[in-house]
């Protein structure tokens, strides 16, 4: 089987360094992207299994992103996790309707992260 496959588009530099260490632990390849143009490109790049989308990033915001990602035939297919601070019901209803398939708040719990990331796997 091959390796799993991860992009991470996240804009903060120390949530990317933790979570980066966190996918070496699971033994699992990590994309990154500092904002959702790029990301968007690197998906179509390299078609990873999941995406982890901070929601709040510069220029495009990440739920703006899921919605091309989601309407994109190529990509639609990649189950999109939302990444945010916000830990609000409101919040979470604007990210599935964007297109998530699943939420995470951060700050990241490093106990559970990597077990909360595979449960999104499909």
């Amino acid at each position: 089987m091959d390796a799993t496959k991860i992009l991470l588009v996240e804009d903060n530099e120390l949530n990317v360094k933790l979570i980066r260490a966190l996918m070496q632990l699971g033994n699992i390849y990590m994309f990154e992207a500092g904002d959702a143009e790029k990301g968007i490109e690197v998906a179509r790049q390299e078609m990873p299994d999941l995406i982890l989308m901070d929601i709040q990033l510069p220029g495009m915001d990440g739920l703006t992103a899921t919605r091309k990602i989601k309407v994109d035939d190529d990509l639609r297919h990649i189950p999109v996790v939302a990444l945010s601070g916000f830990n609000d019901r409101k919040d979470i209803d604007k990210a599935t309707e964007a297109g998530c398939d699943g939420y995470i708040t951060k700050p990241i719990d490093v106990k559970t992260f990597l077990q909360d990331v595979q449960g999104f796997l499909r």
